[in-house]
């Protein structure tokens, strides 16, 4: 069935159910889950921007917030009994969730629903969409609104 499951967050709310139902599944077959979380050096983590659906599924910086990010993801797998890998990647979120996919030859990527909202999600596609377009894997889009 599944053995690698990648998750991608960003520390929203929807990114956050995400990441739970990813180990409770991988609890259930046995699997590892690894957390990917993407970031722009150059970018400023904006007081209040997560609770921004606008801003959801972008990518955040410093590294050392997604580091933070990634470490509070990678506490709700293990609290889970799951084994866990974190990846912080450089740039687009999806690109990123898709190449630790690749690499670790996942089975399952699961993503939140929530995405931009409005023109930009048209013009820039929502991370859902992305991966859910390129994926090499089976993907799972939990529902969170």
């Amino acid at each position: 069935m599944y053995r690698s499951i990648v998750v991608g967050t960003d520390g929203s709310e929807t990114a956050t159910e995400a990441v739970r139902r990813a180990a409770e599944l991988a609890r259930s077959v046995d699997a590892t889950v690894h957390v990917v979380s993407a970031y722009d050096p150059r970018a400023l983590k904006l007081e209040g921007a997560g609770d921004d659906p606008e801003l959801a599924h972008q990518t955040i910086g410093p590294a050392t917030s997604v580091e933070a990010l990634l470490e509070q993801a990678a506490g709700t797998v293990h609290a889970l009994g799951v084994a866990v890998e974190r990846y912080a990647r450089r740039g687009d979120p999806a690109e990123a969730i898709l190449e630790v996919a690749d690499e670790q030859k996942a089975d399952l990527i699961v993503v939140g629903n929530k995405g931009m909202r409005g023109a930009r999600r048209f013009l820039l596609g929502s991370v859902p969409n992305k991966i859910s377009h390129h994926a090499g894997c089976s993907v799972m889009i939990v529902r969170t609104i």
